[in-house]
């Protein structure tokens, strides 16, 4: 009698003995007399020589498979040749044995049919820019299929999608004149904000001009008026005097009567020196005459102003 644990190497099966090691993360699958028994769980069994038979072996680890390369038409009837891996675990050693034949090829027939079914259902830019969720449905509809065979997909990633050459060229082109559509759009922009600096930078410089050019003349008219007062006042501050000094003085009126008479020759000298042609009195030359005047005007004057000139100078 056999007391050790072994493979027949035939079948890849343990050998039939009483006593089993069943090792970690596997289910073996015992037949009694060709009838499901019991599984076989981690650790130590024993099994009735001639009557048990371990009929399965199944793994629980998570397995990884390649899906072959195959073809795939999109809503917009484009031909892809698209790949992946399918990640799957056993969780029911039971469905796993006898829920199907071969439960990795079916899988693998499973996961192929549902990507077509997937991609068939999306147009060429949704099947390369939502890859996740593309994903997402085939693994959706792969746990929901496979639920009997006591297999449930973890996930499934496409690793290629190869479309045809006039396609690919195509969405070079695409790319390329998408890029030069952004490349103008950012020049004009850049050229619309340089006009728009330009001109805010010439409003802004009217602005301050005008701005200044107020200012000047504000002070230029602030400066004027102040000379114009201060002109006035020292006018009047003179006359003051004069009329002070005339009031004053005996001789006051003769003063002013030469003073008149030298304005007066004056006068007619620049008049002569900037003109060629002069509009005069008849008696111009009489010099005495135009004094007299002058005085006899300057008495009325100082006669209607308050208080005079101190009484002023006698005839």
């Amino acid at each position: 009698m056999n007391y050790g644990v072994g493979y027949d190497r035939r079948s890849s099966l343990p050998i039939n003995t009483i006593i089993k090691f069943v090792p970690q993360q596997e289910a073996w699958i015992v037949e009694r007399m060709g009838r499901f028994n019991r599984v076989l769980e981690p650790g130590l069994a024993i099994l009735i020589p001639v009557l048990d038979q371990i009929k399965y072996v199944k793994s629980l680890k998570e397995v990884a498979i390649d899906i072959p390369t195959q073809r795939a038409i999109t809503q917009d009837n484009v031909t892809l040749e698209i790949d992946g891996v399918l990640y799957y675990r056993v969780i029911d050693p039971y469905k796993a044995s006898y829920g199907v034949e071969d439960h990795e090829y079916a899988v693998t027939q499973l996961a192929q049919t549902t990507m077509r079914a997937e991609i068939g259902q999306m147009t060429l830019d949704r099947t390369l820019a939502e890859r996740t969720q593309l994903n997402e449905n085939i693994v959706r509809a792969i746990n929901m299929a496979a639920m009997d065979w006591g297999i449930r997909c973890l996930r499934y990633e496409i690793r290629d999608v190869n479309p045809p050459e006039n396609v690919l060229a195509a969405m070079h082109q695409q790319v390329s004149a998408e890029r030069r559509k952004r490349a103008e759009i950012l020049e004009s922009e850049g050229q619309r904000q340089a006009a728009i600096n330009v001109a805010e930078g010439r409003r802004q410089a009217v602005i301050l001009e005008s701005e200044a050019e107020k200012t000047q003349q504000i002070n230029q008219a602030t400066g004027e008026s102040e000379a114009i007062l201060l002109r006035a006042a020292a006018t009047s501050r003179s006359i003051d005097l004069i009329s002070t000094a005339i009031g004053q003085s005996p001789h006051g009126r003769d003063a002013v009567a030469l003073s008149v008479a030298e304005k007066y020759v004056e006068q007619f000298g620049r008049i002569a020196k900037e003109s060629t042609t002069l509009v005069l009195p008849r008696d111009a030359g009489d010099v005495a005459k135009v004094v007299g005047e002058a005085m006899a005007v300057f008495g009325t004057v100082s006669k209607n102003s308050k208080g005079g000139w101190g009484g002023g100078a006698k005839e």
